[in-house]
């Protein structure tokens, strides 16, 4: 771990303490470590560091968009032009990231950020009410899970890509990182242990979890990351069941038009108003006029609309890719140049986890399996029709490659193109699918400061 980086934990323990203490501020004593039984020693107390848990998994570096408008750059090939200034971004468009990018930096320390705000919840969680002891700390392995499967995915190998048992992935860290010491720096593990712990984290909070928790995680938040990490990994059963789950749950239904699963975009010249989470919202991060903005919003919305309005959606492309009378063609919006308005709203919550997603799992997995009673009883037809009827088409065949065709049109600038095309070994134009520039680099900062992380190779 880097020092910078410890550093800002202990800040953010020091100012979890300063409010959580019964004491005044004059009598608290300065220290540069915070010990666990201090810091966190009531119920409230570890409460409230689930909610900044939440929080800095939202992180516009992490879960508010950055790190999936960085994949989406790198799997680009006609889609996405380019008119921004930050350096790292066009790094990223020409896939030749360097691993002094700022943007990827903020990327890993971000995540673990959160993953270490999860490991202080999860460290206390025996003083959190017991009526509340299953869901904070299910809650606590949902961000801690999901964290570990987005860094893994973005600075390891693709699952399928060589051998995962041997393939470097992330360091995993499960406890409070409180001192800053050599003993402390970690190695890289492997892809396949990472993944492995992602699983155990998910697994164990959809168990704990309720149905229902507000727009904080629930069971099915958790089973619908399962489904994506397993789709990820080429385990279609598990993917398929998981997908199943949320479905089956009832708890969320597609918006009745497809851009309406997105936040509302403000009338041009009135201010904008955060957004509230959707009925196919199976999990969604919180964005406030006081928490932040929407990381999507800062690069693919137009200056009208809080974005910078540097990341420009093709008019060629769009009219290639989208039928006339497909509905989702309508899901852009003319500021001189073409945008999506998926991510019109600067202040609207960043969709993770949408209900569309789990119903093309459930098609794919079914499409590629073929088991003699689908899973959840639906045909991949039906799956692929509840998605395309929504959009306004109608559907005769669901092939894979339908139902992999329809992932792009209908996941398309969410953060999905890359890892699909790693896992389905679908070249980026001439970039083949595992080339090393398709991998994150791993910060050089976190290199100079832990002796024992090693580069991923092409960044040497």
């Amino acid at each position: 771990m880097k020092k910078t980086y410890i550093n800002k934990i202990i800040f953010a323990c020091l100012f979890l303490m300063v409010l959580s203490s019964c004491k005044k501020a004059l009598d608290i004593n300065p220290v540069d470590t915070i010990e666990q039984q201090n810091a966190l020693r009531t119920s409230k107390d570890v409460e409230g560091a689930l909610v900044g848990a939440y929080s800095d998994l939202g992180s516009r570096n992490f879960f508010g968009g950055r790190p999936f408008l960085i994949t989406d750059f790198l799997a680009n090939t006609n889609a996405i032009e380019w008119f921004g200034t930050y350096e790292e971004l066009t790094q990223a468009i020409n896939k030749s990231l360097l691993k002094t990018n700022t943007f990827v930096d903020n990327v890993w320390a971000a995540g673990y950020t959160a993953i270490n705000d999860a490991n202080n919840v999860i460290a206390a969680i025996d003083k959190v009410d017991a009526a509340k002891k299953s869901r904070v700390e299910g809650e606590a392995k949902f961000i801690r899970g999901a964290a570990y499967f987005e860094l893994v995915r973005l600075f390891g190998k693709a699952y399928n890509d060589g051998s995962p048992t041997t393939n470097p992935g992330v360091p995993i860290v499960l406890t409070p990182t409180t001192v800053v010491s050599e003993s402390s720096y970690l190695s890289r593990s492997t892809v396949a242990a990472v993944y492995t712990q992602a699983i155990a984290d998910l697994t164990d909070a959809e168990a704990k979890l309720p149905a229902t928790n507000g727009f904080f995680a629930t069971k099915s938040a958790a089973a619908g990351m399962l489904a994506r990490l397993y789709l990820q990994m080429g385990n279609f059963s598990a993917a398929g069941a998981a997908a199943n789950r949320v479905i089956a749950s009832g708890n969320y239904h597609l918006t009745a038009a497809y851009i309406d699963a997105f936040p509302k975009m403000p009338e041009s010249g009135k201010p904008a108003k955060p957004g509230e989470n959707t009925t196919e919202d199976v999990f969604a991060m919180q964005v406030t006029t006081l928490t932040g903005f929407n990381g999507f919003n800062e690069f693919y919305g137009s200056s009208t609309f809080g974005g910078r309005g540097d990341a420009v959606i093709s008019q060629d492309w769009i009219d290639a890719t989208y039928s006339t009378a497909d509905d989702r063609k309508n899901a852009f919006y003319d500021d001189d140049d073409m945008f999506t308005a998926k991510f019109g709203n600067q202040y609207g919550n960043v969709p993770v986890i949408r209900l569309a997603e789990m119903y093309l799992i459930r098609a794919e997995c079914n499409a590629r399996l073929a088991p003699a009673a689908p899973i959840g009883g639906q045909t991949p037809l039906q799956d692929l029709a509840v998605v395309r009827s929504r959009a306004g088409l109608t559907t005769t065949t669901a092939t894979l490659a339908n139902i992999l065709a329809e992932r792009k049109l209908e996941l398309a600038f969410e953060g999905f193109s890359l890892h699909d095309a790693k896992r389905t070994q679908t070249n980026i134009g001439s970039i083949p699918w595992n080339s090393t520039v398709l991998v994150f680099p791993i910060p050089q900062r976190e290199i100079d400061a832990n002796k024992n992380l090693v580069q991923n190779a092409g960044y040497q």
